[in-house]
């Protein structure tokens, strides 16, 4: 099917531009967008977009885990399992990601869609986000994170949610399918019997396709890029540190390769950019206010930090790394969403 392409590496950044492009346009058109979703439930008592969001994880779960079972990919092979977690800091980096969340209004996934249709307050949170995400990962950072997590760490004898079902005495399929089967379908019960979703194509539609192009994510990295010899890191759509590797690629690529996470960054931003200039809503926008300019840079910076210690984003724990059944991607989304609350409570009080 693939010999349209020279190696495996050549068709996992071409098909993952595609996927970024298909994520940029859906999510444009659809305003997908966790943030929005809670904000809206928690101050007007419109739930739509969070319930587009918990399809968009049942959807992507369902799918994940189907090709796990029919395919040799090991979704606990990737780092959302932590054999060694520091919850302090998976839970601590998430409330800070939430925080910055709502400083910034938006994350580092919806604010790269936001960039492609014009938005250049965007442009700066994602500079922010990507600098203080690698300062967190590999610089001047990094010392201190390593300590911590040194003094916080905890041994797990499973990692997986089905990896605590199995451990009573099932079999790991017939764990994995029951997990799968209450979580995704008790979130599509949930998602569903709203009929404000019901009644929103763009809504209901949008999550499906997002929660099918997380497990597209894992089929590129797990299954074409699978090699004996120079096999592709397992991956799917995350956006914290591939936002930080984006920006070091702009300055040094002739030093470094492309990989999968720099091409779905950059497919997004044309998927999105397509997809506005067709519809006509593409516009320059910026900021109205020093003020405002200001909550858009400290919320940017504690996106990047909490969520590198969260080991990832809205989505990247939300969906892509729920749809892997970790424990740590509950705890981390937990974190987010007490984060985003205590700043509306901050706000308000």
């Amino acid at each position: 099917m693939f010999e349209i392409f020279d190696d495996h590496l050549q068709a996992v950044l071409w098909i993952g531009f595609i996927l970024g492009i298909a994520y940029g346009a859906a999510a444009q058109w659809s305003r997908f967008c966790l943030y929005r979703g809670l904000v809206n439930h928690w101050q007007n008592g419109d739930s739509v977009k969070l319930h587009a969001f918990m399809l968009a994880m049942a959807v992507a779960l369902l799918c994940s885990q189907l090709l796990q079972i029919f395919s040799p990919i090991d979704l606990t092979q990737t780092h959302y399992h932590q054999r060694s977690p520091s919850w302090p800091l998976i839970i601590g980096g998430g409330v800070l990601f939430g925080y910055g969340m709502h400083l910034a209004n938006a994350c580092g996934a919806r604010s790269i869609v936001l960039l492609g249709t014009g938005n250049l307050r965007a442009l700066l949170v994602l500079l922010v986000l990507g600098v203080t995400a690698y300062m967190t990962m590999s610089g001047l950072l990094a010392p201190y994170r390593l300590d911590l997590e040194g003094l916080t760490q905890s041994r797990l004898a499973v990692t997986s949610i089905d990896g605590l079902l199995s451990a009573t005495g099932l079999a790991q399929l017939q764990a994995t399918v029951l997990a799968v089967l209450f979580l995704s379908g008790s979130l599509s019960f949930i998602a569903l019997k709203s009929k404000a979703l019901r009644n929103s194509p763009r809504d209901l539609m949008g999550s499906v396709i997002i929660g099918c192009l997380v497990a597209l994510g894992w089929w590129i990295t797990g299954v074409l890029g699978a090699d004996d010899f120079d096999p592709v890191r397992l991956a799917s759509l995350t956006f914290v540190a591939p936002v930080g590797e984006t920006l070091q690629y702009s300055m040094l690529s002739t030093g470094m390769p492309l990989s999968f996470a720099i091409v779905t960054v950059l497919g997004i931003l044309v998927g999105s950019f397509i997809r506005a200039i067709f519809s006509g809503e593409f516009s320059w926008q910026a900021y109205e206010s020093p003020k405002q300019m200001q909550r858009g840079i400290i919320g940017a910076a504690l996106m990047g930090v909490g969520g590198v210690l969260s080991l990832g984003c809205t989505l990247g724990q939300g969906i892509s790394g729920f749809s892997t059944l970790a424990i740590s991607s509950l705890a981390a989304l937990l974190g987010i969403l007490m984060g985003a609350r205590f700043a509306l409570w901050i706000e308000k009080h």
